[in-house]
């Protein structure tokens, strides 16, 4: 029987399938956390042999020795995962520090957390990326901007969905963003005009791909998170195959096994500097999957579970789970304190029979996805960008 920990499992809150699936497949699941085990619920709680509670998961010192623990207790360990972002370098120091093979260790980290050295890799793939400078003062950073042009954006090396991210237009906002920024090493880039698209996809122990799919932002996470906007994103029926050769030869490109997986690319909505129109663009890797409600999403718009395919990964490198449908999947995430025309009855009483899933959204994700969030399936791409309209129609 394999042991696995699983960091932080109760978040966000659907990340018990994963729990489930690995222990229906024989695994023994330990979980570590800095919730109280009476406020796990109790499909989490029946998905692990055994929880550990910390103070903080913040405290390194705490859940290094959470993993002492289990391995004085049930031996080797044979995973660990968090499959989040924020505790990607975390998982990456434990597992070196406790020889744990699988998974990145912390010498791998700097390819997949900063945005600069991404960029090598990308290029390995043959995939453009967009010039940068790596901030530092006012005259460096106008010879930069010199060369490629107002807008520039900025945003941290190393960090994490939209936070920290502007769009600076004019030598002003560089003063004031220079003037006010935080310690942390930020990097600058050209703006590139595009939508963002994804490759998602679940590898096994040789880097092939055992699932794949895909999503679209309309609007940018960016200006979601600056502007208080509505966020709104939609895993499509099916992923473009120039996509997907793509996504494929970045994974190749990073090494990538074992792992579910979230990279992020622009699709070219203009000729530009980096292309033509149509043409696909480097924007950044995730090592984790999509967050928060992304992957039973994934289910839905592709008749299936992730869940189930990444712990078959684990147990077996391999799954017999297939897509039974294609189709659309959209999030629509409502801001509070908007006009909205569409009540939520009204909402209902037009689309209730495509509503799968509605609910507040978590406070930890608000920022970047709304307050209420309505998760509805369509045939078409023509049907989905209309529900997401009337969703979002203001007086």
């Amino acid at each position: 029987m394999k042991n696995i920990i699983f960091i932080s499992p109760n978040f966000p809150e659907n990340y018990w399938n994963f729990c489930y699936h690995l222990k229906n497949n024989g695994m023994n699941v330990l979980g570590i956390g800095d919730c109280p085990y009476d406020n796990l619920t109790p499909e989490l709680k029946g998905s692990m042999n055994e929880y550990y509670k910390v103070s903080s998961l913040e405290n390194y010192d705490e859940v290094y020795r959470a993993v002492a623990f289990y391995i004085f207790k049930y031996g080797k360990i044979d995973w660990l995962e968090s499959n989040n972002e924020y505790w990607l370098e975390r998982d990456a120091q434990l597992r070196t520090d406790f020889n744990i093979n699988s998974g990145f260790h912390i010498e791998d980290m700097p390819k997949v957390k900063y945005k600069s050295r991404m960029k090598e890799n990308y290029i390995k793939a043959g995939v453009p990326v967009a010039r940068f400078h790596m901030v530092d003062n006012y005259l460096q950073c106008k010879n930069f901007i010199d060369e490629v042009g107002y807008p520039v954006i900025v945003k941290p090396d190393n960090g994490v969905g939209a936070a920290h991210t502007y769009k600076l237009k004019n030598d002003e906002d560089l003063k004031n963003f220079l003037e006010t920024k935080d310690d942390e090493i930020y990097i600058m880039e050209e703006f590139i005009t595009g939508q963002v698209v994804t490759f998602d996809s679940i590898t096994n122990s040789k880097g092939e791909t055992i699932f794949e799919t895909g999503n679209v932002t309309p609007n940018s996470l960016m200006d979601i998170v600056n502007d208080a906007d509505n966020c709104v994103f939609y895993i499509r029926n099916k992923v473009p195959e120039k996509l997907a050769e793509i996504g494929r030869k970045t994974l190749k490109a990073f090494g990538v096994k074992s792992r579910f997986t979230h990279f992020e690319f622009f699709l070219l909505t203009k000729d530009q500097y980096l292309g033509k129109e149509g043409d696909i663009v480097a924007l950044e890797v995730n090592m984790r999957p999509s967050g928060g409600i992304s992957p039973t999403m994934m289910n839905y718009a592709n008749g299936t579970d992730v869940y189930k395919i990444w712990a078959d990964m684990i147990a077996f490198d391999k799954t017999e789970k297939g897509k039974e449908n294609s189709q659309f999947c959209v999030f629509a995430g409502r801001r509070n304190g908007k006009n909205f025309v569409m009540s939520h009855d009204d909402i209902y009483a037009k689309y209730g029979s495509h509503i799968v899933m509605e609910g507040p959204v978590a406070e930890a994700l608000s920022n970047t996805m709304g307050n209420y969030m309505y998760i509805a399936t369509f045939d078409t791409e023509e049907e989905t960008n209309q529900f997401v309209t009337e969703v979002f129609e203001n007086h």
